[in-house]
Parts: C-alpha cells; structure tokens; sequence
C-alpha cells in the first residue's frame, strides 16, 4: 500500500511543483543540501521560486501506529496536514463523505444503492441526494458561511481549506485514484473530483443534523399531499403505542443506542491530586462516524490531540497540557415538530391567516444500470420552520387534516469547528466550557472533562431548542402532547410557529432560538463525574441537577445498567478506602463488569430462576461463570442471549421485584422477578436459541466475539452489550462486513479510548487505544495492529511532549501545496 512511511522511497522522484511538494526523512531527521543529489542541488532556483508560490507547509512525523503529529505555522497549514493525512488513513470513507456531501452519491453509486451512516441514516442514495441537493439549491451552507453570527470563523474556515487542499495533494502525490491502494476503491472514479472547503462543510452541516432532520431524510423526501379519500391518522392512546418503536423512529433506538461513557476524576479523589479523565466513545466501527487519531500543534500557539471523525480538520476529543474532554451523546432533542391545520392539502393555518407550502422541485444525476447518465425528479415540501415530513408511524402523516413540519436547531448553525477548534486552547474544565458556549456549536454532546488542577466537569450545553415546558405546555396540540408524554418530545401548534409558539431567546446564548448556558445543565466538583449517556440528572451520585426543560432530558428517572456499572467503578474503589491512581482509572476499561449479572445473581436469585428452567447443564455453566465478558469467560454469552429474549418480550416489563427509587437510584431497581412466568421462559428460550446456533454452552466468550470490520482477522475481543447487560466496554455487532460466520463479529462500539491523568511538573500520562485501528485499508500493518492490544488490554503510550514524539518517530514529512 502507499502509505506516509512509505514517502520515504520516492523522495528522490518527487517533481517540483506548487501543488503537494512533499519531503520525506527518518526518524528525527530532514534531509540536507550536503546529502541532496547533484540535480536537486541544480535546481535550488526552480525550487525557490516554487516555494514562493507554494501556500500550505506542515511537518508531519508518524510514530507508532500510524498516528501522525502536524506541526504548521498557521491554521490553514495545519488543516492541509491534517487532511493530508486523513486521507492517507481513510481515503475511501472521506471521499465518500464528499460525494455525500456534494450530493452525488446517485451519479457515481447508483439511485437504489444505500447509505447506511452506522448511526440514524438508513436510505437509498436517491433519497440522500434529494435531501443535499435542495440544501444545495437553497444554498444553507453558503448562507451560513456568510452569517457572522451562525458561521465559521477565520481559523475555523482556514482549517477546512487547508484540509481539503491537503486531501487533493496526497490524491496527486500517489498519482490519482489508481495509486490507492485500499481495494476498496483503489481506481474509483468519484476520487478524480477535487476536494472542495464547500463539499467538507456540507459534511460538516449533515453530521451537525445527525440526530434530528438526518433522522428523516426519508420521511422528508418521500412526503407528499394526501389522497383525497385518506383515512388520515386514528387517534392514538398512550396505552395503544410501542414506545421504543417512537423512540426508535425518532433516532433514539433504546435496542441500538449511540452512545459513551466519560469519567472524570478531580484531585480529592485522585492520588495525583490533579485531574484525570477515561473517555470512550461507543461509535461505529467504519464509515463517517469513526474516528482517526491525531496530533495538532503551532508552536508556543496550539497544541492538542486524541481522535477526529472522518473528515474533521479538528479535534472532537482529545486533550492538551492541562485539560482533557470526551463527550457523550446527549438526551436532548435538536428539533421540535410542528403541527400544522390544514385548509386544503397544500394549504396551511395560521393566525396570520392561510399559508401555502413551498414545494421544491430538484433533478438528481443517476448512474443507470448500464453505466449511462440520467437525471430524476423529486419534489419536497418547507414551511417557514423547515422541512415537511409525513411519518404515520410516528403520529406525525401528512393527512386531510394537518401537516408536520420539522424545526432544526442545528441546521441554523455551522459553528462545530470552531467549538472543538476553541476547546483545544482551553487552560482549565471551566475556560472549556466558556469557550464551548461562546462557539455555540456543540452539536449533540455532553462534555466531561478533567483539568491540572484537579476540578471535574459535566455539561450538556449542546445546541438544544429553546422550548421551556411552559411554551410546550401552552403550545402541544393533542398528538404533540402524545409524543410529549412518550419522548419527552413536544409536538408544537404550527398555526403559532411564528408567535406565541416560536422558539425563545435567551440574552447568554450564542444566537437566537436556543438556550444559553445559564439554562444547561452543569456540574463543576472536585471528586469525580460521569455520563453513560443517561440524562443529566445524576453526573454525580451526590449531585442533582433538576429544574432544567424537559426537552433536555428526564429527572428523578432510571439509570441503565451501563451508568451504574461507570459509577460502581469509582465508587467501589473509593468505598474500599482508596482513591483513583491513572492506573486503576484505565484498568477499569478492562474489568468487564456486567451490572445486570451482578445485581440479578444478588441472593443467589439468578439460579434459582436458572433451576426454574430445567436446563442444568446451562445453569452449571452460568452458576460458575466469573460473571464478566473477559475473552476467557465462560457463560458470557449464555447472559447475553437471555438478556436480548428479555428486551424482545414482555419480560424486560416484570424484571424486578423492588422498582426504581428515585432516592436510591445507584442501587435500583433490584431484585430479580426469579418465579416470573415470563423471564423463565426468556431464559429457556435463550438456551435453547444458543444451542440451535451450534454453540457450546461452556464457549469462551472471545471464541464467539471478534472482530467484525472490513478486512479484520477473527481478533478475540472482551466486552460486550452495553445499557441491557451493564457493560461499560460496549460492543455491538450491526451489519458486519467480516467474519459473519462469527457468532458475534464486532463492528461497533469502544472506539477511540483515552485515558488522560495530569502529573507534577507539567505532566501528561496519555494513554489511548482506537480499537478498530488508525488505518482502514485492510493491507495496512496497521489496520488492525491497535485492535490486538485491544484485545490483549494493552495501551498506546500516545507520545504528546517534543521528547516523546522524537523518540517515537518512524518516518518525517514535509508537506507543502
């Protein structure tokens, strides 16, 4: 493959040209004019005067696992660095970014081909591209380019240049798209297009949507007038609704969550007495949403690192000499629906009087069957608010009666650059957080953080729809309040879109119509929080914060298994009368505890309904089993199918014998149901499911967990299910492209993991791992060397100090374009 170690082989051959001039060394060095040869030394003048034409310089030095460290000047410099070796690590996903982005993905795909974000986007090509294309023709990005309010700023824009003219200089460095050599789509023509700043920030606007108009791109796409004869929608009960089919259908899918765990250690707790930080973020394996690692410095100006998704010139979680974040997915909705009366079909309500719909005509490039070009027609429908929908699934159709439209706070703002620009200058957990807020562009994170001086933090002052529960009580019509009821999603009266039922302002906020930070939730202590993407509630468990809107999050409500297994983690090793040192921090990554397991095996409760079912030889297996999902355990995977026949059934309703307290919720609800009907014959029934699958009852678990994305060799892995089992080490298996013949291929889950602690005298211990591997083509060393320590709970020592990153250093080069 050609890769940066390998720029060192050409170097000799590297024409001089303004575009992508690129110098290569070995460890610590740069080449000399002594050491140059003859023709090169000839050519100093041709060289100086290309130099002057030459806009971007970066140095880029590769230690160990691929990761690259970019030293610039500027940030513009810095970006084209950082997207020169993004695309050495990930071509094939960011170039199919772009196209996304460009709304091509027909042309060069096919209309019927489908995009499968890993997240909340599951459509066909044709439907994507209808959705892009309108933003195109409405030019929403360009606007917001423009805005001074909700656009980038000057470092922000120049990152996103500098990145893509990065991009285009390794594409021509290796001699086009037949140079790649991922054969994924090494030759692929879409790569002959030009990475544009206008194609990578409308990949920065849809990750932005992911959670609210992403969610219905379908649903937007496809809407259209009633029939006259439709039935329309019959009134739904709160009685007559599956709500985890809602929750699902509104991007909150409780059977597939997205989402992290963040603990944050302050200096009473550690024995540092400074702050230390266990991030992991649970996203996808591949694709848009998954990470690469990355070092990003001006000297004496900025310096930071840890991971970027695909495509992002900047750092979304990571550290610098004196605070670390991660983040976790959020609870709060980024989008209110409005409901709308009609008078006639494309006739809308309101107090101002009727209103038609705008209805928006866009042509698509298609690739049709035999290679030839066409176009299709699709039409979609706005009001003033946003998009129209129709979603009966969701009590949200286009009838006779009235129509929905969404309202997305995150596609008035294109401000997430400079947000995770900004928190990388950060000086401690507090300059973070005013730094997030003045950005304004946190799209559907919580932040927890950890600083030298040993205070903690927890927010989640993302980007959330100013609607209090005032305005959504005076505001839901009768299926709004339905949804309300169900989602803690408030279904507004479209008639009042534009008046009384408007999103509100507050004077602290980054711009209009969505809370300031006086109106988030936050927690800044000197012990420990954490989030497992429950609510806000409990970041601590002596520390409520309640009395925030409801379309945030819920109060005085349940945590997962997977929140309480995090908190036990802290609070078990400080109940033991020690505190928190960097290494038993990391260390609990790897304990594998499964919550579920244990609170169920409380009293011996477990066995007694394991006897209930008459399997002995299973329930020998399960009474003996060391209750984690080590790849040596035996059982694991006996509890993990009992465990999804319980969430596909009734049982998951008649679990407990003592429910939730909202006084204790550490610790409820507990007590296993072990003489349930029910949950005996779940268990029965998962029994019988594992034996029909062709698998021992007494397996070890990492015999049957591996690794599962492209090109990944059958790689025991601990870990397991996250909110159901109680596993903080979360791994799931969706659409596995490897090893199917696996009973549990993995391509989901722990991703980028940091373990962050501050030290005297100016010290960082970092420690990570990015569990899929820096590198996703397959014929990389290193595709898959990060995912062995993984399974073997070993950590990079990612080198962060100019000492450090000489010493590790295997390859040096000099990028100009």
């Amino acid at each position: 493959m050609f890769s940066l170690r390998r720029l060192g082989v050409l170097a000799a051959t590297l024409t001089l040209v303004p575009l992508g001039v690129v110098t290569t060394s070995g460890a610590g060095g740069e080449p000399s004019a002594a050491t140059a040869p003859a023709a090169a030394r000839a050519a100093a003048p041709a060289k100086a005067r290309a130099a002057k034409k030459t806009s971007y310089d970066a140095t880029i030095r590769v230690t160990k696992h691929g990761i690259p460290h970019i030293t610039a000047k500027s940030f513009g410099d810095l970006g084209f660095g950082s997207g020169y070796a993004a695309a050495d690590a990930s071509i094939c996903t960011l170039a199919d970014t772009l196209v996304t982005g460009r709304g091509q993905r027909s042309r060069w795909f096919g209309a019927d081909g489908i995009y499968n974000d890993q997240v909340t986007l599951l459509a066909s090509n044709l439907q994507v591209d209808a959705f892009v294309t309108d933003l195109h023709n409405r030019r929403a990005v360009e606007k917001l380019l423009k805005d001074k309010v909700r656009g980038p700023g000057p470092q922000a824009k120049a990152m996103v240049r500098g990145y893509t003219a990065g991009v285009n200089a390794w594409l021509k460095k290796i001699g086009g798209p037949k140079g790649v050599s991922d054969p994924e789509c090494k030759g692929a023509p879409h790569l002959k297009q030009k990475a544009r700043p206008i194609d990578l920030w409308y990949g920065v606007y849809l990750a932005n949507m992911l959670g609210s108009n992403g969610v219905f791109v379908k649903e937007i796409v496809d809407a259209a007038p009633p029939g006259p004869n439709d039935p329309g929608l019959p009134n739904p009960t709160r009685a007559s609704v599956d709500r985890d089919e809602l929750l699902a259908g509104l991007g909150k899918d409780p059977a597939s969550p997205f989402g992290s765990n963040a603990t944050a250690i302050g200096g009473d707790s550690s024995t540092t007495g400074r702050g230390m930080l266990l991030g992991n973020p649970h996203f996808p394996w591949r694709g848009r949403y998954h990470f690469t690692q990355q070092h990003l410095t001006i000297p004496g100006k900025y310096d930071v690192a840890g991971a970027s998704l695909v495509g992002s010139p900047v750092v979304n979680i990571g550290w610098n000499k004196d605070v670390a974040w991660s983040h976790t997915v959020s609870t709060a909705y980024r989008f209110t629906p409005y409901e709308y009366r009609l008078a006639g079909l494309t006739t809308y309500v309101t107090d101002k009087g009727p209103q038609a719909l705008e209805r928006r005509e866009v042509t698509i490039t298609v690739k049709n069957a035999d290679g030839s070009l066409g176009t299709v027609t699709e039409d979609l429908y706005r009001t003033p608010e946003g998009y129209v929908i129709d979603a009966p699934k969701l009590f949200m159709p286009w009838s006779t009666q009235s129509v929905w439209a969404i309202r997305d706070a995150n596609a008035e703002q294109l401000r997430t650059v400079d947000t995770f620009l900004e928190m990388g200058k950060a000086t401690n957990v507090r300059d973070l957080l005013r730094r997030q807020d003045k950005a304004g562009g946190m799209p559907w994170v919580n932040t927890t953080a950890a600083d030298r001086n040993g205070d903690v933090a927890y927010a989640d002052h993302s980007v959330v729809p100013h609607v209090s529960n005032a305005v959504a009580q005076n505001c839901m019509t009768p299926t709004g309040r339905l949804l309300f009821q169900l989602a803690n999603l408030p279904g507004l009266d479209g008639t009042r879109a534009g008046s009384s039922c408007a999103w509100g302002d507050d004077a602290d906020a980054s711009r209009p119509g969505i809370f300031g930070p006086a109106n988030l939730p936050m927690a800044v202590r000197r012990d420990w929080v954490t989030n497992a993407n429950d609510s806000y509630w409990l970041p601590n468990i002596d520390h409520r914060l309640e009395g925030f809107a409801t379309i945030i999050g819920c109060e005085k409500c349940a945590r997962t298994m997977r929140t309480r297994v995090v908190n036990a983690y802290v609070m078990d090793r400080l109940a033991s009368g020690k505190k928190e040192s960097p290494k038993s921090l990391r260390d609990h990554e790897h304990e594998n505890r499964l919550m579920t397991a244990e609170v169920m095996r409380a009293n011996g409760d477990f066995d007694r309904l394991c006897s209930a079912t008459g399997e002995t030889e299973a329930c020998a297996v399960l009474k003996a089993w060391d209750g984690t999902s080590n790849i040596e355990s035996r059982g694991t995977h006996l509890f993990e199918a009992f465990m999804a026949e319980v969430g596909a059934t009734r049982a998951k309703q008649v679990m407990w014998r003592t429910p939730f307290n909202a006084a204790d919720p550490q610790n409820t609800p507990r007590d296993l149901n072990f003489t349930s009907p029910e949950l005996i014959k779940a268990l029965r029934d998962a029994i019988a499911k594992v034996r029909a699958a062709g698998v021992a009852l007494d397996a070890t678990w990492g015999s049957l967990q591996v690794a599962g994305d492209r090109g990944a060799p059958p790689i025991p892995l601990g870990g397991g299910t996250g909110d159901s089992v109680g596993n903080a080490n979360a791994l799931a298996s969706r659409w596995p492209l490897q090893n199917a013949d696996k009973y549990r291929p993995i391509t989901y889950g722990s991703s980028h993991i940091q373990a962050i602690s501050f030290l005297d005298r100016g010290r960082v211990d970092a420690r990570t791992i990015l569990t899929y591997s820096q590198y996703e083509d397959p014929t990389s060393k290193w595709s898959t060397d990060q995912t062995r320590m993984f399974s073997k709970k070993k950590w990079v020592h990612f080198a962060f100090t100019k000492q450090q990153i000489r010493r590790e250093t295997l390859r040096t080069i000099r990028v100009r374009g």
